[in-house]
């Protein structure tokens, strides 16, 4: 099973139902139910002057080839609650069927898919799209979801409503999703789907204002590095 990112605590499990009890949970209640979210507006308010000429600009790049600069999909939210994910646009019009149709002709590509829900050479993304995945710029509109109270700054990956019957853990559902997080920061090209329910277990067990700091240091050194895809 894939290892959380270096420098973490090992999760512990509840022994009679392999999952974490809230009596196992890190004694972090004020920062878990109040301050975290007051953290999340915060910093996007500081950051909304320097990040919204960012995302308006290359908005502007991606629209050039004539369809739409934004783009929105479906995600299962804290508790179940689906909302609507927005992301700047990296793939071509018509996506969803190129994907089958690429995945039908190509054994090897349909195993990856199924494996991680990824693919490595995805004949859906554009040129620029490709840098703004690598990137991780495609996540700025995200900030606007953080700012509603659909998603946290740091958190599990948002998932979307198809791939619930994929997931096997259940501290996804406790937590609002996040633009960043355990496998955001992980070696997460080399992992699973099923595998990222590894790292939710292990940050429901350790949210706190210091992990959330380091999630978001190593946030920085990932984006600069430009592993993403």
């Amino acid at each position: 099973m894939t290892a959380q990112p270096k420098g973490f605590p090992e999760v512990g499990h509840d022994e009679n139902t392999g999952f974490l009890s809230d009596r196992m949970v890190s004694a972090n209640g004020f920062y878990r139910q109040r301050a975290k979210r007051a953290l999340d507006i915060l910093l996007i308010l500081l950051c909304a002057p320097f990040v919204v000429p960012i995302v308006l600009g290359l908005a502007l790049l991606v629209s050039l080839d004539g369809a739409a600069p934004f783009y929105s999909q479906l995600r299962v939210g804290h508790g179940g609650k689906v909302f609507r994910l927005l992301k700047l646009r990296t793939m071509v019009p018509g996506a969803d069927a190129l994907l089958e149709a690429h995945l039908a002709s190509d054994s090897d590509a349909r195993r990856e898919w199924d494996r991680t829900q990824k693919l490595r050479h995805d004949p859906r993304i554009t040129r620029f799209g490709g840098f703004l995945r690598k990137s991780s710029l495609d996540e700025l509109p995200q900030l606007w979801n953080v700012l509603r109270g659909d998603m946290s700054l740091v958190g599990p990956r948002p998932m979307l409503v198809d791939q619930k019957p994929l997931y096997p853990g259940r501290e996804y559902y406790r937590l609002r999703p996040g633009i960043t997080g355990f496998w955001q920061v992980s070696d997460r090209n080399n992992s699973s789907f099923a595998e990222r329910a590894r790292f939710d277990t292990s940050y429901y067990r350790q949210v706190s204002f210091m992990t959330d700091t380091v999630v978001l240091l190593r946030t920085v050194i990932v984006v600069l590095r430009c592993t993403g895809f």
